[in-house]
């Protein structure tokens, strides 16, 4: 597959570098030559153009592309280099945009007759995971599998967790309600088996079902608590969103550091929200701010260093549950190490967005984990398919992948190694190391 992508920001390098190792045909293309410093052992074509110029597409060799991508920070330029991709000859484009409005099903036939086949917005999407992390203020990562009807969620096991110390074979015994897909410890994300032991701080990936979520709560030492009251540093687009999608009920101050913006923000927000000009950064003003008493501090300002910095502040001063926005990837680890709670990344959930683009199999979702090297997806399994030939346990799969749940007529079961796969079952995966690739070859 040959895929040209526009950008060599983070999310434009992150998605290359991603399917380099795939052994697909990639082309980054940036207008800057020093956006294009790309370490030799990718297997990347660079080049250097204007995106919204003919003559340097055609350079590029758009015609007969397989995929167009043009993530550029400039909403205006991905669209116009989409545009002209598709009358240049690629066959799909995508393009990253800011205006929610333009990713609206009603306007999506709009766009695809102007030759721009799929937009995605970050900030959206990000605002979308933050709400979704307050709904579960306990875990670390939460996501609604097959619409709902699985749910793969990351918790920190604290010391006084039932399951510290226990060997993963001794907690799958009698009823199949969860399956642990994946386990952190460290810098290492494995998959684990079990004669795994786990140990107090390990981050434990599960699947189970929504009847099921709260015995994961308990087996992972955390307690039940409610979101009411929310502090959100930084009026981004992504902190306007979030603001958009919690319930009205929940009671929100906002601090941004901008006289003016503050000033926009406050004409425009409804009256659960409260709009503070104010240093999120300065420990004292939070104080005076009684951060203390409020139940989440989300921080979303443009600075990855503040908003690490500011969720650490908030978690000493006795905040319960801290999110911080960290667009810079490199820091993510640190971040985690830090113990801030849920870390978002707006490029890597744009990049997952894109990447379920590039798979063959039958794919509805996919993510790239934040504080994981992995990805999870769900996948149709196909008549005739390997994956439906023999039990799960006797497939043989990788061992950088494993099933983690299944939808056979609606109904959700969690994965056991005696399992048959049958044709039409929607079906949950996760890989590490982007060995997503591997399993396509089971359910084609």
């Amino acid at each position: 597959m040959k895929i040209i992508i526009v950008g060599a920001g983070e999310v434009g390098t992150h998605l290359a570098k991603l399917l380099s190792q795939e052994n697909q045909d990639i082309v980054l293309m940036d207008a800057n030559e020093e956006n294009l410093n790309i370490p030799y052992h990718y297997e990347i074509m660079t080049t250097v153009g204007n995106p919204t110029s003919i003559a340097d597409l055609r350079s590029a060799g758009v015609k007969g592309a397989d995929m167009f991508i043009a993530v550029t920070p400039e909403e205006s330029v991905n669209m116009t280099a989409c545009m002209l991709a598709t009358n240049l000859g690629a066959e799909k484009t995508i393009a990253r945009v800011s205006n929610n409005e333009y990713i609206l099903p009603k306007n999506m036939d709009f766009f695809s007759k102007l030759g721009v086949d799929s937009l995605i917005c970050p900030e959206t999407l990000a605002a979308a995971e933050i709400v979704s992390a307050l709904k579960t203020p306990w875990s670390r990562q939460w996501w609604e599998l097959a619409g709902g009807k699985l749910i793969l969620v990351g918790a920190k096991v604290r010391d006084n967790a039932p399951i510290v110390n226990k060997f993963l074979h001794d907690l799958s015994k009698g009823e199949k309600i969860y399956h642990v897909v994946a386990l952190k410890r460290g810098d290492e994300t494995i998959i684990p088996h079990g004669s795994d032991l786990i140990l107090s701080g390990d981050i434990l990936f599960f699947t189970t079902t929504p009847g099921h979520v709260n015995d994961i709560r308990v087996l992972t030492g955390k307690t039940t608590m409610e979101i009411n009251r929310v502090t959100i540093i930084g009026g981004s687009r992504i902190a306007t969103k979030v603001v958009e999608y919690l319930p009205d009920y929940i009671q929100i101050k906002m601090i941004e550091k901008s006289k003016d913006k503050s000033y926009r923000l406050a004409e425009k927000m409804e009256s659960n929200v409260m709009i503070i000009n104010g240093d999120g950064r300065n420990t004292d003003f939070l104080i005076r701010e009684n951060i203390k008493n409020c139940d989440a501090f989300v921080a979303l300002t443009e600075n990855s260093e503040t908003n690490i910095l500011a969720c650490v502040t908030a978690k000493n001063l006795g905040v319960p549950k801290t999110i911080a926005e960290v667009e810079n990837i490199d820091y993510i680890q640190t971040a985690e190490k830090l113990d801030i709670g849920t870390v978002i990344n707006k490029k890597l959930i744009a990049v997952s967005h894109i990447y379920r683009f590039m798979l063959n199999a039958d794919v509805s979702n996919v993510k790239c984990m934040t504080f994981a090297d992995a990805e999870v997806a769900e996948l149709v399994a196909r008549p005739n398919s390997k994956i439906t030939r023999k039990p799960i346990k006797e497939l043989n799969l990788p061992k950088d992948m494993t099933l983690g749940g299944k939808i056979r007529n609606g109904k959700a079961i969690i994965i056991d190694g005696d399992m048959l796969i049958e044709a039409g079952d929607q079906v949950v995966v996760f890989c590490l190391n982007s060995a997503m690739r591997k399993i396509e070859d089971y359910f084609n």
